[in-house]
């Protein structure tokens, strides 16, 4: 008896081993820790209790209000941009408004919040807020950082909320302090994306308002200790010292004098390597460089750093001295090319021109080959532009980057003629047409191509799946003498036309997305769609249209024209793509293989956030979307809604 006993106590202790380890590692695939899922941004959840079969019966399971929509007197409204984190049974998400909210991730229910106590008329560029990052430490304790606005870098404890006394002062770091151009203006220097960790350090960028002037706050990168909030390395996108790497490429002292090439997107790690990768954008101004003559590296690039230390480790450049607005915009995604029997750690890096670029993540040389190809160049005096531009051998481009007046596009004839009419004024040479005093036809326009959203990868299929914005814009150049007066006049179309200074130039900037009097853009639809790109060889497996542009009655004004989207997917291995960001309020669930729309789920109003997935305690799964609106009164109106969705 008491050997048979022994065998059923060892056999029943192995299965408390077993379920231990089961429950561990399905606790693992729940969860949604980081931004991207991962540190690398596949944004790849391994659940699969939502698969294609079941996907059109998703509901609406609970839905929360954080009451943080708000239109400030003179700037922009708020953007609910947040993709919330899931770890140890709780929901994290954070607000335009700086108050970071735990959740009760099956009824949605807060736990605790914290109120950081942000100004709501503080005049930000970009109203916006992406998410928080965690991290946990050797002792066990849970943080969650926050990098706010108006710049501060807030450290609370997961589970209660309250500030870590030990982390700065009292919970947080100025940011705003400490760099080589400090900001003069509130909105001019800001924080929009949760920051990257790798082992105790965290790495955190900055968004910069980069056409207001030459001389605008400087981009500087840091890494800050975890656990104190000390500062550990800073890394300047843009060199100072002159016989540093880069500091060739800016003539006549422009690095000294000018400002931005900041990471104000969200920086990608590599813990096992030590290494993050950086998405910088353009320096300041955006459109015209006669102030920073050269390449101007490390604007426009990915650059991988040492997570420790900020060592660089090496650059490639998607855009030389950028005179579009053509940030990397999109988070860098890594993943593993297999190709010729080798696997390749990789990196994937979109760009608004519609490139998107595959490097070895090891030393940042392309994959699948880049060309330097022959570009338009600058007729405005002053400008230098870069006689060639890189392209990507594979994928091709995923975006338009050649259009003229013959191919206006508009609904009636009246629309085309009146699209024909405006394009034939202007300069108009295909992708990287310089800006002129003329006016310039540019496509993709600045949120053309790949915007923040960025990418997503299925490691089971080897798939990335890519959003781009296909959408033409008009940028003139206005002399200094006359830019008061334009500016004051005010040329509108719809309210579109935008103005910039661009101090320390001769010219000030005018911009307008494209689009006629129907209110519809000038370029052929669809302006916003979803490539599926096959990661081993760069081929274009599928392209589908997100997303619809509505009418006041929400009807589709222009049957598969798709829309464009301010938020990326998410796939899983349930063979689903899941998307929002449209300006239609939906978000959808897509095919992986093929790209086909399954699920349309209907939103209180649209979504410009990336959604999320995770298993909660009572076994189901969830797909999470933060839809805030886009602030168009009439067909997208600002909101404050978490929605979460399961199957019955």
């Amino acid at each position: 008896m008491r050997h048979i006993g022994s065998i059923a106590t060892a056999t029943f202790a192995m299965l408390i081993l077993a379920v231990a380890s089961l429950s561990f590692d399905d606790r693992t695939d729940a969860e949604w820790p980081a931004y991207g899922r991962d540190p690398g941004g596949q944004r790849f959840s391994p659940l699969k209790l939502i698969h294609r079969r079941n996907v059109a019966s998703l509901k609406v399971a609970w839905t929360y209000r954080t009451g943080d929509a708000y239109q400030p007197r003179r700037s922009r409204p708020t953007a609910f941009e947040a993709t919330p984190l899931y770890v140890d049974g709780t929901l994290y998400l954070a607000t335009p408004l700086g108050r970071i909210l735990a959740l009760d991730p099956v009824t949605g229910t807060a736990r605790w919040q914290y109120d950081s106590g942000v100004n709501k008329d503080g005049g930000y560029g970009d109203f916006a807020n992406r998410g928080v990052s965690t991290w946990k430490s050797a002792s066990g304790e849970r943080r969650i950082f926050l990098a706010t606005i108006d710049a501060r870098l807030i450290a609370v404890d997961a589970a209660t909320g309250k500030p870590c006394a030990g982390f700065g002062d009292n919970g947080t770091v100025n940011l705003r302090a400490g760099l080589r151009i400090a900001p003069f203006r509130f909105g001019d220097y800001e924080e929009t994306s949760p920051p990257a960790i790798v082992d105790s350090t965290i790495v955190v960028g900055s968004g910069i308002a980069d056409n207001g002037s030459v001389g605008q706050p400087s981009g500087e990168v840091r890494g800050f200790d975890a656990m104190t909030g000390r500062l550990k390395w800073t890394w300047d996108p843009i060199p100072q010292a002159p016989k540093a790497v880069g500091a060739d490429t800016w003539k006549n002292g422009g690095a000294q004098r000018t400002g931005a090439a900041n990471a104000w997107s969200v920086i990608a790690a590599d813990p096992a390597r030590g290494m993050v990768f950086v998405p910088t954008g353009s320096a300041s101004p955006d459109y015209y460089g006669g102030e920073r003559i050269g390449d101007n590296l490390f604007a426009n690039s990915v650059v991988a750093l040492r997570a420790a230390t900020g060592e660089r480790v090496w650059h490639f450049q998607t855009v030389h001295h950028d005179l579009w607005d053509y940030d990397v915009a999109a988070p860098p995604v890594l993943f593993d090319v297999h190709r010729h029997g080798r696997t390749i750690p990789a990196v994937g890096v979109g760009s608004k021109d519609g490139n998107f670029f595959i490097l070895d993540r090891a030393t940042g040389q392309p994959v699948f080959g880049v060309e330097e190809r022959p570009v338009p160049q600058s007729d405005v005096a002053g400008e230098v532009s870069s006689p060639t531009q890189p392209f990507p051998l594979a994928p091709r481009p995923l975006a338009p980057q050649s259009r003229n007046a013959g191919d206006a596009w508009g609904p009636d004839e009246a629309s085309r003629q009146w699209c024909r009419d405006e394009i034939g004024k202007l300069r108009s040479e295909g992708v990287f047409t310089p800006p002129s005093v003329r006016g310039s036809f540019m496509i993709p326009g600045n949120i053309g191509g790949m915007a923040w959203g960025g990418a997503a990868y299925d490691p089971e299929r080897h798939l990335l799946a890519i959003p781009t914005n296909n959408f033409a814009a008009e940028v003139r150049l206005i002399p200094r003498a006359d830019f008061a007066k334009e500016r004051e006049a005010g040329r509108s179309l719809n309210g579109d036309w935008e103005f910039a200074e661009q101090r320390g130039t001769p010219y000030g900037m005018a911009r307008r997305f494209l689009r006629s009097p129907s209110g519809l853009p000038c370029n052929a639809p669809p302006w916003g769609v979803l490539h599926g790109v096959d990661a081993d060889t760069g081929a274009v497996k599928w392209t589908t249209p997100t997303g619809a542009v509505l009418d006041g009655r929400g009807a589709e004004r222009v049957a598969g024209g798709g829309s464009f989207a301010l938020g990326g997917p998410i796939a899983t291995a349930g063979g689903l793509i899941f998307m929002a960001g449209t300006l239609d309020p939906a978000i959808r669930a897509y095919d992986s293989d093929t790209g086909k729309e399954l699920w349309k789920g209907a939103l209180p109003t649209s979504a410009r956030s990336t959604p999320m997935t995770f298993r909660g305690p009572d076994g189901k799964q969830y797909v999470v979307i933060a839809a805030g609106g886009h602030g168009i009164p009439e067909l997208a109106p600002l909101g404050d809604y978490l929605v979460a969705f399961g199957l019955p």
